[in-house]
């Protein structure tokens, strides 16, 4: 199946820029031309509208897209209750929010068959889906395709942010490849199916399940609140950071006839719990659609990066890919961040990450290499979390060689590394508290940080 799903993967065709208006037609004529709802739709189709906001809300932010069905969404059985596994939802209460510095390695390989879905690890957050404010951090690891089931979240948007193996996300819209170095954000309620692009065991890991298959792996942001947006620049002026362009939307695809009526588990999580029905069919049948609520795919290594060509560290912001705006202009909800390749030239500067504490909350990961403010311990598929106010900054290692280093120009290129901050603590789950892969000794990390002053 990955060899196909490769094949399909790199024949792929995208619609570009972030929030326009799109519109795809799988088979020449599906789409209504001057109208969205005719009283007939052509070819047979249902027409049905995706709300991702409301419907009053201004039209900059609203979200919506007309689809253009095989059969409508409406005709399914009842959703009963599923297992959550290792699924977690806001409001986070297992635990108190946790004031000390915290830092996982990546997660151990899955059992066999586990797919993108089943693979899913939450590691904390905070808010309340139910309220749609706040947000989550989940893990994936995976070794099997997701097959005869689609995936939706009803509780927030999905930004997916792949470590090691590559994804072909079957949507409801079309498809989208999203490899390591590369995100991919699926809208709030879109259904999608996950397909695993990579086959070739991991010399480093391992397979670990005799299919010849490294897991995948990754990271997956669940935006409760207002959907992520490209950041104002202030400024910076027209041009800078993530450019909308560079964001692919899909092209109209749907199931082949093969799997369009073969029965289908759609799972819908809902107020933080696994719904499921079983469908005579496939939901991925939209042969055409237009509109704004769509899934994307970025690559990071489009970034441009602005930083400061004269002295100090700029703060993190100015490397913000995406942002979910509150209720408080500039504190959001969550943004994500993205550290990338860049030039360092400052003069007179301490290079790396300053010592800090925020009243931010920030999760960050790495996709590849080294992150530049820390010499070990931060290695790919591992995160580390610094709940509001916690002390944190450069280990004792990078703090030593970054303050006697030479300053000429420096070009950061070995790492690609990430973050997800947002206005409120981030809770551990009590899975990730007590991880056999959570870190004990971090804070040690720092130790060694002597006294240096003299009167």
């Amino acid at each position: 199946m990955s060899e196909q799903a490769r094949k399909t993967a790199e024949g792929l065709e995208y619609l570009t820029g972030f929030g326009n208006e799109h519109s795809s037609e799988a088979v020449p004529g599906a789409l209504p031309l001057g109208r969205n709802s005719p009283q007939r739709a052509a070819l047979g189709l249902y027409a049905e509208q995706l709300s991702g906001s409301a419907f009053t809300e201004p039209r900059t932010h609203n979200r919506r897209s007309w689809l253009y069905r095989i059969r409508p969404s409406a005709a399914h059985p009842p959703f009963t209750r599923i297992d959550n596994g290792a699924v977690r939802t806001g409001p986070f209460t297992e635990l108190p929010a946790d004031p000390n510095r915290l830092r996982w390695n990546p997660l151990p390989d899955p059992a066999p068959g586990t797919d993108f879905l089943a693979g899913l690890w939450t590691l904390g957050g905070n808010g309340d889906a139910a309220q749609r404010t706040g947000m989550a951090v989940h893990l994936y690891a995976a070794n099997a395709d997701m097959t005869d089931r689609v995936f939706s979240s009803s509780d927030g948007e999905l930004l997916i942010v792949p470590e090691r193996g590559g994804l072909l996300l079957r949507t409801e819209l079309g498809l989208l490849a999203a490899r390591p170095g590369e995100v991919a954000l699926i809208p709030r309620g879109v259904r999608f199916r996950v397909e695993l692009l990579d086959t070739d065991t991991d010399t480093d890991t391992g397979a670990g399940d005799g299919s010849g298959r490294a897991p995948a792996r990754g990271y997956v942001c669940e935006n409760y609140g207002q959907p992520f947006e490209l950041p104002n620049l202030g400024p910076i002026g027209a041009n800078g950071l993530a450019a909308a362009r560079d964001f692919r939307a899909p092209v109209a695809a749907y199931e082949t006839p093969d799997r369009l009526d073969r029965p289908t588990e759609v799972v819908n999580k809902f107020c933080g719990n696994l719904w499921a029905a079983t469908y005579d069919h496939s939901p991925l049948d939209v042969v055409a659609w237009h509109g704004t609520h769509v899934p994307y795919v970025y690559d990071l290594r489009r970034f441009n990066v602005l930083g400061s060509i004269s002295y100090d560290h700029p703060d993190p912001s100015i490397f913000t890919v995406l942002t979910s705006p509150s209720d408080t202009p500039g504190l959001a909800g969550v943004d994500f961040v993205v550290f990338a390749p860049r030039w360092l030239v400052g003069e007179d500067t301490f290079r790396p990450p300053y010592f800090h504490r925020n009243v931010m909350s920030e999760y960050m990961g790495l996709i590849e290499g080294a992150y530049d403010a820390k010499a070990e311990g931060f290695v790919p598929g591992g995160g580390s979390l610094h709940n509001m106010m916690s002390a944190h900054g450069p280990d004792r290692e990078t703090f030593d060689r970054a303050s006697a280093a030479e300053l000429k120009p420096q070009k950061i290129d070995d790492g690609l590394a990430f973050m997800f901050e947002t206005r409120w603590p981030i809770t551990a789950t009590a899975q990730a508290a007590g991880a056999d892969h959570l870190q004990r000794g971090y804070d040690e990390v720092w130790q060694g940080l002597q006294r240096h002053f003299r009167a």
